[in-house]
Order: C-alpha cells, then structure tokens, then sequence
C-alpha cells in the first residue's frame, strides 16, 4: 500500500513538472529535453527539474 501512495506522490510530482516545463518560455528543444529528462528518470528526473528546470508561466514582450 504504501508503494502505491508513493508511486501517486512521483505521478503528481512528474505531470506538475511536465505542466511547468510546458508552459514556460524556454525553447521547443529544452522543453523536449525536459520531457524526456523527466519521463525516463521519473524521481531523479524531477529532483534536477526542481533545482534546474526552466523558471517562469509566461513570455514577457516589450
């Protein structure tokens, strides 16, 4: 039982990073490489994300 509430935490962990990832300003290539950083190493995957990944929901324009 306990594995599965983990495996659910490193899930909801994971889709958070992938939407952030996602939504933010870097470019196609970085948000692919986090995509796949993220899905291959699920639990060390995030961890560098959290620490590294790109920052910031939208572009700003002047």
């Amino acid at each position: 039982m306990e594995y599965g509430i983990v495996g659910l935490i490193v899930l909801i962990a994971n889709i958070y990073a992938l939407v952030k990832t996602w939504t933010s300003a870097v470019s196609l290539g970085a948000k692919l490489l986090w995509t796949l950083l993220i899905l291959v190493l699920p639990v060390i995957g995030f961890i560098i994300w959290f620490f590294a990944g790109p920052r910031g929901g939208s572009r700003v324009t002047v």
